[in-house]
This record gives structure tokens, sequence and C-alpha cells, in this order.
């Protein structure tokens, strides 16, 4: 069984910066992408980023472009989402996901398989 576990969400005031991070066990995810997406109150899930292990391409949505990064520590099978410049259009639950084939770090849900709790993100005013 895989298990994806995200931390790091918490309250932040507009202009500040998160980490989160997605722990991965029950499986090594050194072969697939792993990707981020949120879904706020009354919003459909939304693709946030995504980066791919073996051929070091990443994949943002337009809305973060310049704020969040991505990246992954192999050693550890985790990866992370570096969020700046927080706004609370920003505010929602983070879904950490991981794919099951494929090498591409795509943009559509149902390309994951794999997928964590959320941890909620929330940016006051």
């Amino acid at each position: 069984q895989v298990q994806l576990v995200e931390s790091g969400g918490g309250l932040v005031q507009a202009g500040g910066s998160l980490r989160l991070s997605c722990a991965a066990s029950g499986r090594t995810f050194s072969n697939y992408p792993v990707a981020w997406f949120r879904q706020a109150p009354g919003k459909e899930r939304a693709f946030v980023a995504a980066i791919s292990w073996t051929i070091s391409r990443t994949n943002y949505a337009d809305s973060v472009k310049g704020r969040f990064t991505i990246s992954r520590d192999n050693a550890k099978n985790t990866v992370y989402l570096q969020m700046n410049s927080l706004s609370p259009e920003d505010t929602a639950v983070y879904y950490c996901a991981a794919r099951a084939q494929g090498l591409l770090p795509t943009a559509g849900p149902n390309d994951y398989a794999y997928w964590g709790q959320g941890t909620q993100v929330t940016v006051s005013s």
C-alpha cells in the first residue's frame, strides 16, 4: 500500500511564505512524477505544480509561476512545495499526488493514482 502524507500547512499573512512537504512511504517514487493540487471551498481541485523524478522536469500552473517552487529529495522520498508571496487566493486544501506510471509531470488529476489527505493553507489579508 502507498501512503502520501502532507505537512506544513497553516495560517499565514498575505505576502508570507510556507513550505509544504509530501512524504511517501510504501514505495519508492524515484521513477514517477509527483504533483501538488489544491481545492478551495466551492471550487474544483486544481493543478498547482508537478515534478518528474527521473528527467528533472517541472510543470507549474500559470497562477503560481514565479511564486511557487516544487522540489524533491530522493533520499528522503519527499517532495516539497515552497510557496512565496502568498495571497488570499491561494487559500485551499493542498493535496500531494503521485503517478503509478509514466514519466511526465502532467497537470491532469486523473493521471495520478495515489493521493494524500491534504493540508490546509489559509492566507489572511
